[in-house]
């Protein structure tokens, strides 16, 4: 799923977390996995999104994993996703929760992303890395051009973000 992001080259330096709570363990967690791309290119799959999906109730089949990448990465920092934990194969269902569990807030909202945070887009959802000087939003994507990727967004991009600390 994309969005009209540019890849990570811009010179300003996000502000990463520091410390060992879980917004920096997702956020190493998310930095160890860029790169990791569907096999074949186009497919929705490889042996380590099975892996990401596997964090997700009943571990569906191949299919848009952005949701599926964020439940995984969060499961492995020891925040998982879900009142159960069950974590999200879906956007919406994750950003719902969000929303009734009070982890949600809006873009706009005049509050400041934090590394580890979950940025909700249309049909799209990433984790936070961090937000450099000029207000930009660094991020790590799951199936963002067919792989985990390394992001940049304007905060008018998001719709929202989830607090995950």
């Amino acid at each position: 799923m994309g969005t009209s992001a540019t890849a990570s080259t811009a010179s300003a330096a996000p502000v990463l977390p520091a410390g060992s709570g879980v917004g920096a363990r997702m956020v190493a967690i998310a930095s160890a996995e860029v790169g990791q791309a569907e096999q074949p290119p186009g497919s929705n799959d490889s042996p380590r999104i099975a892996q990401y999906r596997s964090a997700t109730a009943g571990a569906p089949g191949p299919g848009p994993w952005c949701a599926y990448f964020t439940s995984w990465v969060a499961r492995q920092a020891g925040a998982p996703l879900g009142d159960q934990g069950q974590g999200f194969g879906s956007v919406d269902a994750l950003y719902s929760w969000a929303q009734q569990s009070g982890r949600a807030y809006q873009a706009g909202s005049g509050r400041t992303p934090q590394p580890g945070d979950l940025i909700v887009f249309n049909e799209h959802i990433g984790l936070v890395e961090g937000v450099d000087a000029s207000g930009q939003i660094h991020t790590i994507e799951g199936n963002s051009s067919d792989q985990v990727s390394r992001r940049v967004h304007s905060a008018s991009e998001a719709i929202g973000f989830v607090r995950m600390s």
